[in-house]
């Protein structure tokens, strides 16, 4: 009977996998058992086939380059020791057995919150719960140094780069403490800071947190599929990983760092309309395209939804998200899915309050209105600011900024800037001046006079440019 109800539980496990992905799984456990041999004996080996920790590690280092750093290949293996193989008795064994591997593969890649949560207590603390928030934040920053390393040595940080990004080991403590801040506590409260490192949290408060942070089982996902090597290329891939990182335009052979590190480009781009998150095109960069107010117009009005990140002179890195084309105009724009965020020495994001409709300004050689790029706030109140003088700037938030309830970005509330990107997100619009195309200029004559009287006479070829870079930036 035992034999029974073990396959059973086995067989149910296994059937939530397409037949590919099961000669996956198996074709994974063979390696790392040893096994080999013809199918149907392989299976009847398998079953008495075991995987150790010192086998899961090998497969790692078989590599000169592990794709897994050490501390999660063990994590993953306290993980799948917790499972009970069905109708033995657990904690007899070192050894994984078949029917533990496919279940932890099913639990953590197919199941809900419920049957990830044991498995990942167990990765957290191999003696299981309850947990302290200091185990819950080194498994948390494990967890994301491993999807960094695991995507940039599986190569898959489509054109992206460890070289080409600032540097990631500060992103992944800013992305784990944002993620740990959602830790609530049964009464609702949440603990921040030293306060949560020594927190007890139980099972139930962890599995509200697994369930509430999608980021979790995303990042476990990709740990296993790209790690192990195991389904990664197979259809059930979910949008949630197909868009974890968006394809990288415009940055490649320009010998430029952007002001985004890896961690704060996944959390920031899990934010944007689900349309737009395959895709960032670098549109201006102060280092490429000078200190210029109307440079940075030249180069963002008209290309659709944008990414605004600013670095002040004190190190601060913060900015914005703007859902619509910029207009030079002497009116607000945009609408409440436009956001502002944070990115060192906090990451979050700030989302609109309903307050007002204050998203997005933008406006250059008026004597009546502020000159100047904005979003939120009101005029000479910005939550975020950047004075058509350029270089001047200001982040102002008595306690908190109006429309997106965001705190002071910057490092003074009046800033000097050092550096500057936008970022177009999704595909650009069929009117951004796309070969044979009209600019924005031919369109709109108020903007070519503003631009005139700029000094900006009829630069539309400045409009025009930087969409036709970097088309062939690969997926490399």
């Amino acid at each position: 009977k035992m034999g029974n109800a073990e396959s059973n539980a086995y067989q149910n496990h296994l059937s939530r996998f397409l037949p590919e992905e099961q000669s996956d799984i198996d074709g994974l456990f063979d390696t790392l058992s040893g096994s080999s041999g013809s199918a149907g004996a392989k299976n009847a080996k398998a079953a008495k086939k075991t995987v150790t920790l010192a086998a899961l590690q090998a497969r790692q280092s078989a590599h000169t380059r592990e794709p897994l750093p050490e501390p999660m290949t063990a994590r993953l293996y306290n993980g799948m020791k917790s499972i009970d193989p069905p109708g033995k008795s657990s904690g007899l064994s070192e050894q994984i057995a078949k029917e533990q591997f496919v279940i932890f593969m099913s639990n953590l890649l197919k199941g809900n919150a419920d049957e990830k949560i044991s498995i990942i207590m167990r990765m957290i603390a191999k003696t299981g719960g309850p947990l302290k928030g200091k185990q819950i934040q080194e498994f948390t920053e494990d967890l994301i140094t491993s999807v960094v390393h695991v995507l940039s040595y599986r190569k898959e940080l489509k054109g992206w780069s460890l070289e080409n990004t600032r540097d990631s080991s500060s992103g992944v403590k800013a992305l784990a403490s944002e993620l740990l801040s959602e830790l609530k506590l049964p009464d609702g409260t949440k603990p921040v800071g030293s306060q949560l490192l020594e927190t007890t949290f139980d099972q139930s408060v962890i599995e509200d947190w697994v369930y509430r942070v999608p980021q979790i089982s995303v990042f476990l996902s990709v740990v296993i599929r790209q790690g192990l090597h195991v389904l990664h290329s197979l259809p059930d891939q979910t949008n949630d990983i197909l868009n974890l990182v968006p394809h990288c335009k415009g940055i490649k052979g320009r010998g430029v760092v952007s002001l985004f590190d890896i961690p704060a480009i996944i959390y920031i781009n899990s934010h944007l309309p689900a349309e737009m998150q395959h895709k960032w095109q670098l549109l201006f960069s102060s280092r490429l395209h000078g200190e210029s107010f109307s440079q940075l117009c030249a180069h963002i009005v008209n290309k659709g939804p944008c990414i605004v990140i600013i670095r002040d002179l004190d190190g601060f890195l913060f900015g914005g998200f703007a859902s619509h084309s910029w207009e030079v105009k002497p009116q607000f724009q945009g609408d409440n899915r436009c956001f502002l965020f944070s990115v060192s020495p906090s990451l979050a994001v700030y989302t609109y309050t309903g307050y007002n409709d204050h998203y997005m300004y933008l406006n250059h050689g008026q004597q009546t209105m502020p000159n100047g790029l904005g979003m939120g706030g009101q005029h000479g109140y910005f939550g975020l600011w950047i004075d058509s003088d350029y270089g001047k700037g200001h982040s102002k938030a008595k306690p908190r900024c109006t429309t997106y309830n965001s705190p002071q970005l910057s490092a003074k509330e009046d800033f000097t800037l050092d550096a500057m990107e936008v970022w177009a997100v999704g595909d650009a619009p069929e009117n951004a001046g796309r070969k044979g195309k009209k600019s924005i200029l031919d369109v709109d004559p108020q903007a070519q006079a503003l631009l005139e009287m700029a000094g900006k006479s009829r630069q539309s070829e400045g409009l025009r440019e930087p969409m036709e870079e970097d088309e062939d930036d690969g997926d490399d």
